[in-house]
């Protein structure tokens, strides 16, 4: 499993572990059942506190895409269709936000982005 942490940018760094392991479940890179890293271990590998880690994890697991069994490790979860159609849709709603936003600040109007995010649905572009 790689995990890339980015010093320079504002989200925090258990939040930045949480998003790629989401992303690799949803990539099907991580499946059901597969263990993670310890939290010793993958602390170790990424030169941060095991508090950083374990706090990722416990998200992880609050949020029902892993399960801990005490002892043993951090397994992935059954994936969950719902569950996980919810990610994506939030991922994509992320990426449209931010795709308006730079359109505003190029001072292209909210109709012609509305036509652009057409066209590409169209397949036109």
């Amino acid at each position: 499993m790689k995990i890339i942490i980015n010093t320079s940018i504002m989200v925090p760094i258990y939040e930045q572990i949480i998003d790629q392991i989401k992303k690799l479940i949803r990539s099907g890179e991580l499946k059901e059942n597969d263990i993670l890293p310890s939290v010793r271990s993958l602390s170790k590998e990424l030169k941060i506190s095991a508090l950083t880690v374990k706090k990722a994890y416990d998200y992880l697991e609050e949020e029902g895409f892993t399960i801990t069994v005490h002892g043993k490790g951090t397994y992935v979860a059954a994936v969950n269709g719902e569950l996980l159609l919810e990610e994506q849709k939030k991922e994509l709603e992320s990426d449209l936000e931010n795709a308006i936003q730079k359109g505003r600040r190029c001072g292209i109007s909210d109709e012609d982005i509305r036509s652009l995010f057409e066209l590409i649905l169209q397949g036109d572009v």
